[in-house]
């Protein structure tokens, strides 16, 4: 249903009041002390995992949790075989119901290729009308592919960042969960109304207290997760409404999980690190693409070393955990060889996560990004040869931390 302005202002008021009024207390981070064995903690502006600095080389990919066993595992296997120590992906899909009462506002019964958001039924959230309430799916359409992807991830000693859920509707996201209260604003509903706020808490208190079907562990004691992230760009307006969600939804996870990361997933380029205020926000994040900013590879670089100066002001580390220069760019490999540099020689900057790394489908067929072409398959091209450097290079960068602190 449509929303006048002034109804979507008192909304907002009350939002912010609410927070304020019923947000948990706050959990302070761990230590690089006390967080267990195997879990990556931080210490000033850098990870460390197990008393040793920890460097990131990551890759995202988008599918793994809607993707078959096999897309899943081979997009791991091309992790490893990069040299990459860290995924991130999302949880997803949301949909209106499965029986269709509750509108769904994306195609969930697509039969594409999952990289190209065919997730052929799979959902993990749906709205429940007859109870009035969120439903959660942890079948083997659901959840249960998140038990596969993370127990494949402990099998190659890979560590994972996972947003619980994502802004965007490519596969519903928030913008399903506030289609279900009757809103189609993009960018202010979901952070203030106390019903999706109510809904994004049970939904997080549900995953990191899901037990892994495969191996017995729940989620929040599971070290193969790296972090959390709130969500996948959680582009709130105005700026109020995002860190008071920002303060409440951080609080919240802490309050369950005290042993893990915890990230917004934020973009971080229109308004940098606002999100970075609350203690319970671990690290900042930030996603650039110097071709939709209009920037020149320099100018990117530029943009790199003064969000690793503002690293060092705030104290706290910050990942550039989504970029990418497109296949078409013949100064793609350069861009990225440059940027990791820059990356590797800045300590307050502990890492990269570029966008995307995809393996063949089912189909037989890599995806075919006709539109962004920010792809990074594992075809022993240039760019291929670059990134695995980098990977090795924050290895051997991480152990020499390692020795030199022993010492």
């Amino acid at each position: 249903m449509a929303r006048s302005r002034t109804t979507a202002r008192m909304l907002l008021l009350a939002g912010l009041l609410a927070s304020l009024l019923e947000g948990p207390i706050a959990t302070p981070a761990l230590s690089a002390e006390g967080a267990g064995k195997g879990f990556v903690s931080r210490e000033g502006t850098g990870f460390v995992l197990d008393g040793k600095p920890f460097r990131v080389a990551g890759v995202n990919n988008h599918y793994l949790a809607f993707g078959s066993r096999e897309e899943v595992t081979r997009v791991l296997d091309d992790a490893v075989a990069m040299g990459a120590n860290v995924v991130r992906t999302f949880i997803q899909p949301v949909i209106g119901s499965p029986d269709g009462s509750v509108p769904t506002i994306w195609n969930w019964k697509s039969e594409a290729d999952a990289s190209d958001l065919g997730t052929r039924g799979a959902y993990v959230m749906s709205w429940d009308k007859a109870a009035g309430r969120v439903a959660f799916n942890d079948g083997p359409d659901g959840l249960a592919r998140m038990d596969f992807v993370l127990d494949e991830a402990r099998r190659r000693d890979l560590k994972l960042i996972v947003a619980l859920v994502d802004f965007w509707g490519y596969t519903g996201g928030a913008q399903q969960m506030s289609a279900w209260h009757g809103s189609r604003d993009k960018y202010m509903f979901f952070g203030a109304s106390p019903e999706t706020r109510r809904d994004y808490r049970d939904w997080a208190t549900h995953v990191l207290t899901h037990v892994n079907a495969i191996n017995g562990k729940a989620y929040r004691d599971d070290p193969t997760v790296m972090a959390w992230e709130l969500a996948n760009e959680p582009d709130i307006h105005p700026l109020p409404n995002l860190v008071a969600w920002v303060r409440e939804m951080s609080g919240h996870v802490k309050s369950v999980d005290p042993a893990h990361l915890v990230a917004t997933g934020h973009a971080n380029m229109a308004v940098p690190f606002a999100d970075l205020e609350p203690d319970t926000v671990d690290f900042g994040t930030w996603h650039g693409y110097a071709s939709y900013a209009k920037m020149t590879h320099s100018d990117f670089d530029a943009l790199i070393r003064r969000n690793c100066r503002f690293a060092e002001e705030r104290g706290k580390p910050i990942l550039l955990e989504e970029f990418g220069v497109p296949r078409s760019d013949p100064g793609q490999a350069d861009a990225y060889k440059t940027w990791l540099a820059t990356i590797a020689a800045s300590p307050a900057c502990p890492g990269w996560v570029v966008w995307r790394l995809v393996s063949k489908q089912d189909s037989g067929r890599y995806p075919e990004d006709a539109h962004d072409k920010f792809d990074v398959r594992n075809d022993g091209g240039s760019t291929w040869d670059v990134l695995k450097d980098a990977a090795a290079a924050a290895g051997e960068a991480s152990r020499r931390r390692a020795d030199a602190t022993a010492r």
